[in-house]
């Protein structure tokens, strides 16, 4: 991210890409439940399927806006590893966790990478930064530590790596200039990645029509645009700022849930979002407050 002071514009954009970005997070979460948790389609299928949409999808956007003369090095390998390891590692995952236990092991071990390779980078968090995180980390853990199960240790380790991953590959777009095609170069490197799966459980594919479109929905839609909407908005936020705005992730589909599914709204649901929610304001407002803080004092 570059030192100029951002206006209030490019401040509007990037609240609203995150937005964007974080509403497809939810919505891919939604989709890989259904998909997954109801068995309609196997791991590994949902993962090429998946993978294979995304590099389809956005092939087509880069041509419809003309940029698919764009140089063929965009992307990066790392970056394609890094978003195989993260889809892969998530559906196998499934199978051995419930919701609530996946999602403490995936976006607690997002947090601790993205953090951890931000403080070894040099960068430093204030007072109220380290507020904001707790927070956050907090009302995250309230909402779903009540319905997590000991998990199994394959499940563990897998969801681990995904979120470690995961980490890493928004640690990257962060660097990234040509966010569509950067997006798009990495889903079609990840390609290779899901023939040599594809080989490892050749003969264990368990198909339906219904498991087939929600796995095209999760990476056409869900995960290849959203993951362009979320370089594009890397670009105007702190590497702490990106993790903890992740958390609301699944409070946002439990939301979506009591909107549109009719579910209960809980007291926990409504403490666990206030004190992410407050959480986020204070690391993305941190130096800010601090300037503040340090100017009035004697």
């Amino acid at each position: 991210m570059n030192d100029t002071k951002p206006t209030s514009s490019s401040l509007l954009k990037t609240l609203l890409l995150t937005c964007l970005a974080l509403l497809a997070f939810a919505a891919n979460s939604v989709f890989c439940r259904l998909a997954l948790g109801s068995d309609s389609i196997d791991a590994t299928s949902f993962t090429v399927i998946r993978l294979l949409s995304g590099a389809i999808v956005l092939t087509l956007l880069l041509v419809l806006k003309g940029q698919h003369k764009a140089p063929s090095h965009g992307g990066s390998w790392k970056g394609a590893s890094m978003l195989f390891l993260y889809a892969g590692c998530f559906s196998f995952a499934y199978r051995f966790l419930d919701t609530g236990t996946g999602a403490l092991i995936l976006f607690g071990s997002v947090q601790l990478t993205m953090l951890g390779l931000a403080l070894l980078a040099g960068n430093r968090f204030n007072r109220f930064e380290w507020l904001g995180i707790c927070s956050a980390l907090g009302g995250f853990i309230y909402l779903f530590l009540p319905s997590a199960t000991t998990p199994s240790l394959q499940g563990f380790v897998l969801m681990a790596i995904a979120g470690i991953a995961w980490g890493v590959y928004t640690l990257l777009g962060r660097e990234s200039k040509t966010p569509l095609a950067d997006t798009c170069h990495n889903f079609v490197r990840s390609l290779p990645f899901c023939v040599l799966l594809g080989i490892v459980f050749i003969g264990q594919s368990d198909l339906s029509s219904h498991g087939i479109v929600l796995a095209m929905l999760s990476g056409g839609l869900a995960s290849g645009i959203g993951y362009s909407i979320w370089y594009t908005a890397l670009r105007g936020l702190s590497s702490s700022s990106a993790a903890v705005l992740q958390l609301l992730v699944p409070v946002i589909a439990a939301i979506g849930g009591v909107i549109f599914v009719g579910e209960e709204l809980t007291l926990s649901l409504a403490v666990s979002a206030t004190l992410i929610l407050g959480g986020v304001a204070l690391v993305i407002a941190g130096r800010t407050l601090l300037k503040t803080a340090t100017d009035k004092s004697p």
